[in-house]
């Protein structure tokens, strides 16, 4: 056990000796950060995060019960702080708005889309007309945020529509109520739609404060820090597997086994020294940004827990694309591409609620989306407790590719004498 403790403390410090993994591992998280920092107003206090005062354009051609209870939902005191909304009559004029970076979306209720929902008595039921979101790409944050919105209404509209249909359908079979009493029974429902979706505002509020009541305002940079530090993690762990391969490559490892040192050993040591240095740099990333960007990462127990649990899952696919890999070449070309992909992938460059859901769901795999969940929880009041989900994915991650690469290892014989 102390041999492969040395060994790991060795490999730490060779890997703080070399300048230009350095460069990558803390000066070039730390410069992006800083950069994404000025390009969202972060330092000067413009705060374009988009998670106040969101510019949105209501387009209402419906002027119908639910058309009008959506622009109300928009217009509600419950999203004041939220939204910015403002009223248009024209969609292709609301469209250029958008294209001009005017405002962050676009909601167009359709003309017929009450109707489409809830016909009349005697109307005949109409095709579904379906609500426009058009997004501004520049605006990610705000436009995702706008979408929620308008998604959650719309399931509260089909739930009750769905619900209240079943009831008078079961009401009828039953011989409870006649076909000419189910068409009074629609029409109370119709109103009772209007009013429960009117008042689904109350349920798209923004939690401001903690358990304990303490006022939460979410930085951007909480999100962007993390996402920075994440990618270039992945970089390290690369780093440290090449090294495992460039070290067999020049007799290093064959020479440590003339010494009563088992190959279990070394190579424990090797994977303890990778998962030193990244969670050296992890936290080092931390530290510089909480003391240069006043970043408040949120529970200290959290934040440690999580970043031991995010550089155990990182370390995991290190070891992988090692085992996996002939040449230390080849570690280092596979490591940056997994860097870039894991990053595009885990949201350090955009939000994964502006993604496919394919690309939602593919993006579980890295250990960049899990820790950042979870490190987003924490910027927003969360504490160890919630995050049982993330360490759960990060540490099950890392545990499956460790036996996995061990059993390559062993097929390789990258440890012999």
């Amino acid at each position: 056990m102390l041999k492969t403790f040395l060994i790991g403390i060795k490999d730490l410090r060779l890997a703080f000796r070399d300048r230009a993994a350095l460069i990558l591992m803390l000066a070039a998280p730390f410069v992006l950060t800083l950069g994404l920092g000025l390009v969202t107003g972060r330092f000067s206090g413009s705060n374009n995060s988009g998670l106040s005062d969101i510019p949105v354009i209501i387009v209402n051609l419906d002027n119908d019960q639910l058309g009008d209870a959506l622009a109300d939902v928009f217009t509600s005191v419950e999203l004041a702080d939220l939204m910015e909304p403002a009223i248009g009559s024209d969609p292709e004029a609301a469209r250029q708005l958008i294209d001009e970076d005017e405002a962050a979306a676009v909601v167009i209720i359709p003309e017929g889309f009450t109707q489409s929902i809830i016909p009349q008595q005697s109307a005949v039921a109409a095709e579904l007309v379906k609500i426009e979101v058009y997004a501004n790409p520049s605006r990610p944050t705000g436009a995702g945020i706008v979408k929620a919105i308008v998604d959650e209404f719309l399931s509260r509209v089909e739930e009750g529509r769905v619900s209240g249909s079943v009831s008078i359908l079961q009401l009828v079979l039953s011989g409870r109520i006649t076909p000419a009493q189910a068409q009074v029974a629609g029409a109370a429902m119709t109103e009772r739609l209007q009013t429960n979706t009117t008042d689904s505002a109350l349920a798209i509020t923004i939690n401001s404060s903690t358990a304990d009541g303490e006022e939460v305002k979410f930085d951007i940079l909480a999100y962007l820090a993390p996402g920075m530090a994440l990618m270039f993690l992945m970089y390290t762990v690369s780093y440290g597997g090449r090294s495992i391969l460039a070290e067999k490559t020049q007799g290093t490892l064959p020479r440590l086994l003339v010494s009563p040192t088992s190959s279990t050993q070394i190579l424990g040591g090797k994977i303890f020294g990778i998962f030193l240095t990244g969670s050296a740099q992890m936290l080092i990333l931390i530290g510089a940004s909480s003391l240069f960007f006043q970043l408040k990462w949120g529970d200290p127990m959290g934040v440690i827990i999580l970043v031991l649990a995010a550089v155990f899952g990182a370390t995991g696919w290190g070891m992988f694309v090692t085992a996996v890999a002939r040449t230390p070449a080849q570690v280092a070309n596979v490591g940056m591409s997994i860097m870039l992909i894991f990053g595009i992938l885990g949201g350090s460059f955009v939000s994964l609620d502006q993604m496919p859901p394919a690309i939602q769901a593919f993006s579980k795999i890295t250990p960049n989306a899990w820790a950042l969940d979870g490190f987003t929880t924490l910027a927003l009041g969360g504490t160890l407790t919630n995050l049982s989900a993330p360490i759960t994915a990060l540490l099950s991650m890392g545990m499956i590719l460790f036996l996995v690469s061990v059993l390559l290892f062993g097929k390789k014989n990258l440890v012999q004498k």
